[in-house]
């Protein structure tokens, strides 16, 4: 089998290694995957050999953009395949990010799931539907979903959503204030009579009267 032999190593300020070899021909890795590799001036190579190191960093740097990703919140599987996808990884790398995310627990759609609710609830009140459909554009499977709101109090949210909202209301009669409450929590995907009653709730917690 024909080898090459490393003529040069470089090291550049980003931590990159660029190899350069006896063909005139150069590659780069990662110092990660670089030192690993021990490789050194006059080590010779073969053409498989330079191959699994390409698959090495380019593992790597799969691996560390979707951990970046994940330094911001918690992702779903579709969320970090999707990502990767974006970034030009092939199907191969991506399988085994995804592989030893979860191995590593960090990477797991029942937990990205109940951080998602727990989050809409706190910061963002909305319906156990809109929840759902929200989950499920992220890729999560129907069962994980149900399992993880299967207890979500659409009564509560609706509430919670309207107190925060009804800060940016006050001085409206009751027919504005009415509607402008009613139009938010539609768009927070809460039913007509869940509306109607939280709207009256929170108007009469003011110590205002309903009309009639």
């Amino acid at each position: 089998m024909n080898k090459v032999t490393i003529t040069e190593i470089q090291r550049d300020r980003k931590g990159r290694v660029k190899i350069y070899l006896d063909t005139g021909s150069t590659f780069n890795l990662s110092s990660m995957v670089a030192a690993e590799a021990v490789l050194h001036n006059g080590q010779m190579l073969s053409s498989s050999e330079i191959k699994k190191l390409k698959g090495l960093d380019r593992y790597q740097h799969s691996l560390n953009s979707a951990l970046k990703y994940m330094s911001f919140r918690p992702r779903s599987e579709m969320e970090i395949k999707i990502r990767l996808r974006h970034h030009g990884f092939d199907e191969a790398t991506i399988s085994k990010v995804v592989a030893k995310l979860k191995k590593q627990g960090l990477l797991d759609d029942a937990g990205f799931a109940r951080f998602w609710r727990e989050n809409r609830e706190k910061f963002r009140p909305r319906s156990r539907r809109l929840i759902e459909l929200e989950l499920k554009q992220k890729g999560v499977g129907s069962e994980t979903i149900a399992e993880i709101i299967k207890d979500a109090d659409d009564e509560t949210c609706a509430y919670k959503a309207a107190l925060k909202k009804i800060r940016s209301l006050s001085g409206l009669d009751y027919l504005s204030f009415r509607k402008r409450l009613g139009s938010f929590l539609r768009r927070r995907g809460f039913d007509y009579e869940l509306i109607n009653r939280t709207i009256d709730h929170v108007w009469q917690e003011q110590g205002k009267r309903l009309p009639g």
